[in-house]
């Protein structure tokens, strides 16, 4: 099985839709896998955005994700992270699709509730920088026999 990272930033954390996100992400069939609250620094910020760097609106996306803590988890599942992408919906709250987490929860292209993972290389990397090994739990989950086909088990 596939897994995938998903930050749930702190505008989440603020409006108290954590349970609500993790909720969808749970009821979808996916799998958590670590879960932590980190307060992200601006060292970190900088290695996980490194890609926005020279943009501008890097400082203030820094700013933002190191204002209150943030709620880090991995997911797994078949294919969590195109899963994960199209539960989340397009970055722009304002554009996403109702049915979406940010179509139905998110007004804003920054403050979108929840960053995950664009490619499986990238949760790879990204779940290295923020979990240690023993942090992510490895456990068989009784529904996914219901959830999956044995096809889909591989």
């Amino acid at each position: 099985m596939e897994r995938t990272l998903v930050i749930l930033k702190p505008d989440t954390v603020n409006r108290a839709l954590v349970g609500k996100i993790t909720r969808r992400f749970e009821e979808k069939g996916l799998k958590i896998v670590a879960m932590k609250m980190m307060h992200l620094n601006p060292e970190t910020l900088h290695l996980h955005y490194a890609h926005h760097k020279g943009k501008p609106f890097f400082g203030g996306l820094v700013k933002f994700m190191s204002s209150i803590p943030s709620v880090v988890m991995v997911l797994e599942g078949k294919d969590s992270v195109e899963v994960v992408r199209k539960m989340v919906g397009a970055t722009n709250g304002r554009e996403a699709m109702p049915g979406t987490i940010r179509g139905d929860l998110s007004l804003s292209a920054q403050s979108n509730l929840v960053h995950a993972s664009a490619t499986t290389d990238e949760a790879e990397k990204e779940i290295e920088m923020f979990f240690a090994n023993e942090e992510v739990m490895g456990y068989e989950k009784m529904n996914f026999d219901i959830i999956y086909s044995d096809d889909e088990k591989v």
